[in-house]
C-alpha cells in the first residue's frame, strides 16, 4: 500500500472515526484505525464492537492499493500537529506503516488487517430518509436526558420512534423525561422503536448538521446504521424495553405559568451556587406574578432571587434537583418556558408556551 493525500483531507475523517476508539480496550487492533486504499478512494474504519464508523476520502495519488491498520490516536496527533495544507505519504514497508511529509518521518506500528473485527450486517428490514437538520434537532433535544450507567440498561440510550410521518425520540434517567416529535414523510407501515447506546447517539450526533440534506437510516432488529455524505456509522440497538413513557407525562396540573426562558435559566444558575452540592436542591415558591427561588446548604448560607411571571392562582412551593431544570432551559429554543405543576409532589411538565414539539417532565424533591 502506498498513496498520497493531502492533511485536511485525511484529518476531517480521521478525527470523527478516531473517535469512535476507545482509549482502553481488551483487543488491542480496537485501538487502530483500519485504512484501505482502492482506486483513488480512501476509507478509515474504527469500531469498539458496540459502534463502528466508516469515513471515505479521496487520495491526491495511489501508487498500490491495499489495507493497513495503525493507531489511531497517534496517527492523529501527528497529522494535527503538522503544518496546514501539508502533503502526507503513508506507505507499508517491511510490516510497518512509514508517514513521510516535507523533513518529517514516523514509522508507526501495525496489527494485521485479517483481526479487525467488523460490525456483521444484521437482518435490515426498514430502510428511510429524512433531513439531518430534523434528526440533529430531535437527538439535541432529548438526548442530555439519557441515563450514563443506569443498571437499567435500556436507560443508557435513547428511545428513537419511527411513525407513520412522525419521528419521535426520547430519554430518560428515571428522574426526568424529554420527549421530541417531528412530522417527516417516511414509508413505515408499523412504529418501529430501536434504542440507541448512549455512545451511539453521541457520535451520530457529530456527523449531522443543520442541513436540509438527507441522512439515510437502515433500521434492522439489532443494528441501526445511517448514512451521511462521506460517512457510514453503523451502532448495535440496545435489547430491552424501554418504558412506557406517555405514563410518566402529568396530566391535569392546574399551576401553569410562563416565565424569560433566559432569565429563568440565570436566576436558577445563581441561586444554585449555594445550594447542597450533593443534592443540588432549590426550592420555587410560586405566588400570583412572583416566582421567589430559594436555596440554602449545610453551611447554613443561603441565595433567594426573584423573577416576575404571568401567573395568577394559589401559591405554592416545590423542590427540585436545579441541575434537571436548568439542562431543560438549555435546550429549549423559544424566548419564553411555560411550566405546569399540580402539586409538591407531583412531577412538573416543561414546554414552550402552548406546546411545541418537545416537552420535558421534572420529578420533584423534597426539601
Amino acid at each position: 500500500m502506498k498513496f498520497s493525500i493531502s492533511r485536511e483531507a485525511l484529518l476531517r475523517p480521521l478525527t470523527l472515526v478516531a473517535g469512535v476508539v476507545e482509549r482502553r480496550q481488551t483487543l488491542p487492533v480496537l485501538s487502530n484505525v483500519l485504512i484501505q486504499v482502492d482506486q483513488d478512494q480512501v476509507s478509515l474504519t474504527g469500531t469498539d464492537l458496540e459502534v463502528e464508523l466508516v469515513g471515505r476520502t479521496v487520495a491526491s495519488h495511489v501508487e498500490e492499493a491495499g489495507a493497513i491498520t495503525v493507531p489511531a490516536r497517534k496517527l492523529m496527533d501527528i497529522c494535527k500537529s503538522l503544518p496546514d495544507q501539508s502533503e502526507l505519504h503513508l506507505s507499508l514497508e517491511d510490516g510497518r506503516a512509514v508517514l513521510r511529509s516535507a523533513r518529517s518521518r514516523f514509522t508507526l506500528s501495525t496489527l494485521p488487517v485479517a483481526e479487525f473485527p467488523n460490525i456483521e450486517d444484521g437482518q435490515s428490514s426498514v430502510e428511510l430518509a429524512m433531513p439531518r437538520g430534523t434528526l440533529k434537532h430531535l437527538i439535541d433535544s432529548t438526548s442530555f436526558a439519557m441515563a450514563q450507567q443506569d443498571v437499567r440498561y435500556y436507560l443508557n440510550g435513547l428511545l428513537l420512534e419511527f411513525a407513520p410521518n412522525l419521528v419521535r425520540t426520547v430519554a430518560t434517567d428515571g428522574h426526568r423525561l424529554a420527549v421530541c416529535s417531528r412530522p417527516v414523510e417516511i414509508p413505515v407501515e408499523t412504529n418501529q422503536k430501536l434504542i440507541v447506546p448512549r455512545k451511539g447517539v453521541l457520535e451520530l450526533v457529530r456527523l449531522l448538521d443543520d442541513s436540509e440534506e438527507p441522512v439515510s437510516l437502515t433500521l434492522g432488529t439489532t443494528h441501526v446504521r445511517a448514512h451521511t455524505g462521506d460517512f457510514t456509522f453503523t451502532s448495535k440497538l440496545v435489547d430491552g424495553k424501554f418504558p412506557d413513557y406517555e405514563r410518566v407525562v402529568p396530566r391535569g396540573g392546574d399551576k401553569v405559568f410562563i416565565a424569560e426562558r433566559a432569565e429563568l435559566r440565570q436566576v436558577l444558575s445563581r441561586t444554585a451556587i449555594l445550594s447542597n452540592e450533593k443534592y443540588r436542591g432549590v426550592r420555587l415558591h410560586l405566588e400570583e406574578g412572583n416566582l421567589k427561588v430559594m436555596a440554602n446548604n449545610p453551611e447554613q448560607e443561603e441565595a433567594e432571587e426573584n423573577i416576575a411571571i404571568e401567573y395568577s392562582g394559589a401559591a405554592m412551593e416545590i423542590g427540585f434537583n436545579v441541575g434537571y431544570l436548568v439542562d431543560v432551559l438549555s435546550v429549549l429554543d423559544e424566548d419564553r418556558v411555560q411550566m405546569t405543576l399540580g402539586d409538591p409532589n407531583s412531577s412538573a411538565l416543561m414546554e414552550e408556551p402552548g406546546g411545541g414539539d418537545a416537552l420535558y417532565v421534572v420529578m420533584p424533591m423534597r426539601l
